[in-house]
């Protein structure tokens, strides 16, 4: 795409320090840009590249103003990197393929669902009976929408998404391919040995401008439903169980796992591959670190780490042999304190 500074400063607000006409052909990192490339700064450990990259324009907080207009054109905005956010949105918006509305004729459409003329449905979809497919939804090829399930305005399936019976998701949404909502949860009864399968009645309800990554899992409700509140970002490979509750504007990294019937607050973060177990509430503003073991339920905010540090092989062993001994250790030194008289 060929644009010009000017019309990106134009939209993205901020000061133009430069020629407005320069022409961009892409956004890039400082280090591999060219002088047709709008690029950014917003983490101080790049600062160093700022006076060698061949970048045409740099987006830059007001503190590096001066050294970035030394260098060439700069625009200079109070958060560079939400300003990257929005140019990306702006520049994939401008260059994505149009995708037509209409029902592709290998697709099944049943004749009590509800598309709307503005909707685009993909080869080989089945949207069931009693199904709702709002206003400039897309449902990408392959993909399964079902029985009474519904689809809000502007909400983009990738192909092969599932979407079962009795789910609904918001407005604005974007499913990603491979995605599965509203599996049965994980729910059996032991009886003489073998396990009797609860049969899992409630939903999903997903709420608006959610984006749910490639391949992850959202089971339905074994009762009432699994709830995912508006703003939620799910990265790739994210198991979610059923009846969990994950609160406005959460975001979560890959592999990460929530066992069942767990409540996460608003405005948390939880990093890769970390695992919470089953019926914890985490308060609003709770950040988990990646690979860290949720095992009781947090009311306080703030940033929370239980991953034990990677080593050597034989000092991991010593140190695992010294935690096994940590309780006797303690009886010792309460022992040993009593018979001193130390507090």
């Amino acid at each position: 795409m060929d644009t010009t500074l000017g019309e990106i400063a134009a939209f993205l607000g901020g000061e133009l320090v430069g020629d407005a006409g320069l022409a961009i052909r892409r956004i890039g990192p400082l280090d591999s840009a060219d002088s047709h490339t709008i690029s950014f700064l917003s983490n101080p450990r790049y600062q160093s590249q700022l006076a060698t990259t061949a970048a045409g324009c740099v987006i830059v907080a007001p503190a590096l103003r001066e050294p970035a207009a030394a260098r060439g054109a700069a625009l200079v905005t109070p958060d560079p990197y939400l300003a990257f956010a929005r140019l990306t949105q702006w520049w994939a918006a401008r260059t994505r393929p149009p995708v037509a509305p209409g029902v592709h004729p290998t697709a099944f459409i049943d004749p009590a669902a509800r598309v709307a003329a503005s909707a685009s449905i993909g080869p080989f979809v089945v949207v069931e009976a009693d199904a709702v497919v709002e206003e400039g939804a897309q449902i990408g090829a392959h993909g399964f929408v079902g029985r009474g399930a519904s689809v809000g305005r502007d909400t983009r399936f990738a192909p092969r998404v599932t979407f079962s019976h009795g789910c609904h998701i918001g407005a604005r949404g974007l499913v990603h391919s491979g995605v599965v909502i509203g599996a049965d949860g994980f729910g059996f009864a032991p009886h003489q040995g073998q396990w009797e399968k609860i049969e899992q009645l409630g939903g999903v309800r997903i709420g608006d401008d959610v984006e749910i990554g490639a391949n992850t899992c959202i089971d339905r409700g074994a009762l009432d439903d699994t709830v995912i509140e508006e703003g939620v970002k799910l990265d790739n490979l994210i198991q979610i169980a059923h009846n969990v509750r994950i609160g406005a504007f959460t975001a979560m990294a890959g592999c990460a796992a929530v066992a069942g019937s767990t409540t996460i607050g608003r405005h948390c973060t939880i990093g890769g591959a970390a695992m919470i177990i089953g019926h914890l509430t985490l308060a609003d503003g709770v950040h988990i670190s990646s690979c860290t073991a949720v095992t009781r339920s947090i009311s306080k905010p703030g940033v929370y780490t239980g991953l034990f540090p990677i080593d050597d092989n034989a000092a991991w062993e010593k140190n695992a042999a010294t935690l096994r001994n940590l309780h006797a250790l303690r009886e010792r030194v309460r022992a040993l304190e009593k018979k001193t008289g130390s507090s």
